[in-house]
């Protein structure tokens, strides 16, 4: 701000010199101070650009920082959103907030301030100058200003508006651009590069319409305040001329009162420009809040209850929940003592997921209640829960680092040894040691340079490096083909040893062992037993053993 106020000075300086080169030099003859002049510009000059150096070095790399602090915390508060916020918003659309919202603020934080503080300078110093030269011929030419202030705020607005849209549209383009490239096996599989050429481009075209509306608006603003500018230009010039005939002003005054006058419409004309990109920014900056301000659904509770190790006793009490209207659970009530392996099967849409993710707590029921070790599960810290908990989906999603850094994922602070353990135990280690380079192969996105039964064994060593109490086991080998599946579930069997185990699948032959199999339907509990119980009864589970194990015709 200091180096500001010297931009800002050297210009009132320059414009009010005017008046002593005018009297004193060219129509006062006096030509001791000739010799001055050039010294005075040398001056005035190394000054300025000293002070214009120091001041937009030092916003704009205040503005990078600030910027950066800005994605950061918006990364880290998306982090801590539910899953329900998750569902509702694209994955595209919040990258799309992240990077290119963040971005156009950015361009505000680090221009914008640099210009803003300097012309606003300028502006109030060459103000005073003109008010102190002469207040009638000052008031003559700030009539014209509120004139031309007026539409350039009514075009800021638009812009706003404009900006608010496109950026919604960026994010749209984005999440194409995810799913296209997240999909592209699909998309060659089925040869639909021209429809998905034809979706980017259609999105892409709304995008340039919403743009060209905001620039069509952004190009009008400096004509208009040219245009009202003259204006007051022709009225000063008029009345100034006609003063300094009848003598009231001397020539050296009237030129220093034009050249001020003319510098500050230079700044009146940048502010009113920046004022667009201003807009732009704080469109930018209301899509970004906006998520912000979003409250996360599942909160740390205000004392929570910090567990070391559970036993692993888990218990659903009459708990119902839905994602929307229609209800997922309905008064699912359900014991499971410390070391038991539960399976949960049934049709899809039964709920078996559901339970899975309460029990996760990535979403709290409606009602009911769930407690691990008698704990509910809301008075539980939140770290402390997922510390007691241990996830292998269908998915196997894999991170694009390396073998090593993915198994330890669960767990940060795990030394080489145990990561290598965890790996045998798995039945990864052979494969693994086949690779390029070892636990250091770079795996490529999600996993990509894997099988399907390769990924899953190393979502096992990752859980078994965890040695978390409670495990849980979504359609863990659903994907994988017979030579796989006898691999993985060799390694799920040395993971579920002495831990509490849910296990979801639709495949009967992944759950004959359980201690418990839980029949679900419609959300509800239809049966409960082991294996030979349920088929010794006429139920949903005989039914669906047959369905699966009915010999060929």
């Amino acid at each position: 701000m200091g180096a500001s106020l010297g931009v800002a000075g050297t210009d009132v300086v320059s414009a009010r010199l005017i008046k002593p080169l005018v009297d004193q030099i060219i129509s006062g003859g006096n030509a001791a101070l000739v010799s001055w002049v050039p010294v005075i510009i040398l001056t005035l000059t190394v000054f300025k650009a000293v002070s214009r150096y120091v001041q937009e070095y030092f916003i704009k790399t205040a503005g990078q920082l600030v910027v950066q602090d800005i994605r950061n915390d918006l990364f880290s508060h998306s982090m801590l959103l539910s899953m329900r916020f998750f569902n509702r918003n694209s994955s595209g659309a919040l990258m799309s907030r992240v990077l290119n919202d963040v971005s156009v603020m950015q361009r505000s934080a680090a221009d914008i301030l640099v210009d803003a503080l300097r012309e606003s300078f300028t502006l109030v110093g060459l103000t005073g100058l003109v008010f102190y030269t002469d207040w009638r011929l000052a008031t003559v030419a700030f009539l014209v200003l509120p004139v031309a202030v007026i539409p350039s705020v009514n075009i800021g607005q638009r812009i706003k508006e404009y900006t608010r849209r496109s950026q919604r549209s960026m994010g749209n383009l984005t999440g194409i651009l995810q799913e296209a490239f997240a999909g592209i096996k699909v998309v060659k599989a089925f040869g639909t590069e021209p429809v998905e050429d034809r979706r980017f481009r259609k999105e892409n075209r709304s995008f340039y319409k919403l743009m060209r509306k905001a620039l069509r608006l952004d190009s009008a603003t400096t004509p208009i305040v040219e245009l009202l500018a003259s204006l007051g230009i022709a009225a000063v010039f008029w009345f100034g001329l006609h003063r300094v005939l009848s003598g009231d002003m001397s020539q050296g005054e009237l030129l220093s009162f034009i050249t001020a006058m003319l510098m500050m419409y230079s700044p009146v004309k940048k502010l009113t420009k920046m004022s667009n990109v201003f807009q732009r920014s704080i469109g930018a900056a209301e899509r970004v809040f906006e998520i912000m301000d979003e409250v996360p659904d599942i909160a740390e509770p205000i004392e929570p209850i910090e567990l070391d190790t559970v036993r692993g006793d888990v218990e659903f009490d009459r708990v119902c929940f839905s994602y929307g209207e229609e209800p997922v659970l309905r008064d699912f009530t359900l014991r499971v003592r410390a070391g038991e392996v539960i399976a949960l099967v049934g049709p899809s849409g039964a709920g078996k997921t559901t339970v899975a993710a309460l029990l996760m707590r990535l979403f709290d029921p409606d009602d009911g209640t769930l407690r691990i070790d008698e704990h509910d599960l809301p008075k539980i810290g939140l770290a402390s829960l997922k510390r007691q908990l241990a996830l292998v989906d269908q998915e196997g999603f894999l991170f694009n680092t390396t073998v090593r850094d993915n198994i330890r994922y669960g767990r940060p602070g795990a030394d080489d040894a145990s990561v290598e353990e965890a790996a045998r135990q798995a039945f990864a280690d052979e494969f693994i040691r086949q690779m390029p380079e070892g636990y250091e192969t770079q795996i490529g996105d999600r996993g990509v340079r894997l099988s399907g039964g390769q990924r899953q064994r190393l979502c096992i060593a990752r859980a078994i490096l965890r040695d978390a109490p409670i495990l849980i086991l979504d359609e863990a080998t659903s994907a994988l083909d017979s030579a796989s599946e006898a691999k993985v579930q060799e390694a799920l069997a040395n993971l579920m040893r002495n831990r509490t185990t849910f296990v979801i699948a639709h495949r009967l032959s992944t759950v004959i062992h359980a201690d418990r199999i839980v029949v679900m339907e419609s959300g509800k509990i239809s049966d409960i037993g082991s294996h030979q119980e349920l088929l010794a009864r006429e139920g949903l589970y005989r039914k669906l053993y047959r369905m699966q194990f009915q010999p060929e015709q």
